[in-house]
């Protein structure tokens, strides 16, 4: 587990100074505690993990239960939460208040490394395998360091924009390692980008990472190609989906969640989907991932409940959906809205 560093409330500033000196000098495991309003206080602890995969160091932060240190036989369901283009790892600790959201839930929360990868193992760079990475390296190291629930029922994949991306196509490759995925502001149209669309230098990275337009990696890739081709056997095997997009998101994004939706509908894949108020921000996720939170709770094959404080954790997460399993759920409508052009965070 490695040499491990506690840090309280009490001791911010000095202790915040004293966390990056300590990483400097190559702690393979820190940890932290959060006090949350509810005042459970959960533990951030963050792995420095190196890949062979990807030949580098790819840290990842790991939010504990409050009750995880009660007990030494505990297993815990999982929740991987990835982050968006131009991101990392710390983003959803820093940037939202996540870490005070899961306390409420007898969960562990993951959030990996991913860079700008896409969540992909690149067509163009034969170390960045992302995809590899995360189902072969990162889920057997956090199983290992950590008393998880090692069976698709204890684990589950969400994410951001790019990271929602990389989530709904693990959900639709991998339907044996997860039993439910979570989409905030999904970039799904990722593979259908063009150089006229991005530009110079802008698109030299998505041709390294998905190849040429029209190529079999992009197409392999695609999500909407992927869904549309699963057998009824298949979307029989599938987890349960979930996704959602701000109506003032930019219209790439906008558009690609709509038409996602429908081709879930038309396959018949169990999902939920949403179109809120918001557009492509953290203020927006930081409102999403408590939902993310809060479904994923239903879905996963959590602990039995022992202690009263947690009582109130099957009270909130929401109902089966209707219509033998998949429902759309529109907010507000296309001519409702008053979007304005952003780019990805």
């Amino acid at each position: 587990m490695g040499n491990q560093i506690v840090y309280t409330s009490a001791r911010l500033k000095r202790c915040a100074v004293l966390l990056v000196a300590l990483l400097t000098f190559g702690l393979g495991l820190s940890k932290y505690p959060l006090a949350t309003a509810s005042g459970s206080v959960p533990t951030v602890v963050t792995v420095q993990f190196h890949s062979p995969l990807v030949n580098a160091t790819l840290p990842y932060n790991v939010i504990l239960p409050p009750d995880y240190r009660a007990s030494s036989t505990t297993r815990y369901p999982v929740l991987y939460l990835l982050h968006g283009l131009g991101g990392h790892y710390t983003d959803w600790v820093t940037r939202t208040n996540v870490a005070d959201y899961a306390a409420q839930y007898r969960m562990i929360v993951v959030t990996p490394e991913g860079n700008d990868s896409w969540y992909v193992d690149s067509e163009g760079v034969t170390t960045d395998k992302y995809e590899t990475y995360i189902l072969k390296e990162l889920i057997p190291d956090v199983d290992k360091r950590f008393r998880t629930i090692q069976s698709r029922y204890g684990r589950s994949v969400a994410g951001l924009s790019m990271g929602g991306y990389g989530a709904i196509k693990y959900g639709l490759k991998y339907p044996a390692s997860f039993v439910f995925v979570g989409s905030m502001s999904g970039a799904f149209a990722v593979t259908r980008y063009t150089e006229k669309e991005m530009g110079g230098s802008n698109w030299e990275p998505f041709l390294k990472i998905f190849g040429q337009v029209g190529s079999e990696s992009r197409k392999a890739n695609d999500v909407f190609e992927i869904a549309r081709g699963l057998s009824a056997a298949r979307v029989s095997s599938l987890p349960y989906f979930y996704f959602d997009c701000g109506t003032e998101d930019a219209d790439r994004h906008f558009n690609a969640n709509r038409e996602l939706s429908q081709i879930f509908v038309e396959k018949k894949i169990s999902h939920e989907y949403r179109e809120l108020p918001g557009d492509h921000s953290w203020a927006y996720w930081d409102r999403q991932v408590q939902e993310v939170l809060k479904i994923a709770a239903k879905h996963l094959h959590a602990p039995a409940l022992r202690i009263n404080k947690f009582q109130g954790l099957q009270k909130t997460v929401i109902e089966k959906p209707s219509r033998a399993g998949y429902y759309t759920a529109l907010q507000r409508s296309n001519t409702a809205r008053n979007r304005t052009q952003l780019q990805e965070q």
